[in-house]
């Protein structure tokens, strides 16, 4: 169902946890479908220095907030933007169809997380 670079992402996840005192912060997801992803943010000079995750959720969602925390990293907030859900399922080597929401829950994360940080900079 999963494919191997799946697993050993869910197995071996980087970036998890907070950052203190976050330049950004994310959450998406609800309850009631059962993923909650959030992502903290630390930018330094208009550039992603760390980035983490906290998600409650199932494998798929735990492996897309991994994935995708890294491929933002060392990025620009505009270049983070341009990581879309599709990109992440890549990453992962797939996601079966109905697990393809974890990855966007991803690409929401990261977008609402660069909101929150534009919107304490103005």
């Amino acid at each position: 169902m999963y494919s191997k670079k799946v697993l050993d992402t869910f197995a071996n996840p980087m970036n998890v946890g907070e950052i203190e005192n976050p330049d950004g912060v994310g959450t998406v997801g609800n309850a009631s479908c059962g993923d909650i992803m959030q992502v903290f943010l630390r930018i330094e000079n208009d550039i992603i220095v760390d980035a983490k995750f906290k998600t409650f959720g199932c494998t798929a969602a735990i492996a897309s907030s991994s994935i995708a925390t890294e491929m933002i990293k060392g990025k620009t907030p505009e270049e983070a933007l341009q990581v879309k859900n599709a990109d992440v399922v890549e990453a992962l080597e797939g996601l079966p169809p109905q697990k393809i929401h974890c990855s966007v829950l991803a690409e929401e994360a990261i977008a609402a997380a660069i909101a929150d940080y534009r919107s304490k900079k103005k």
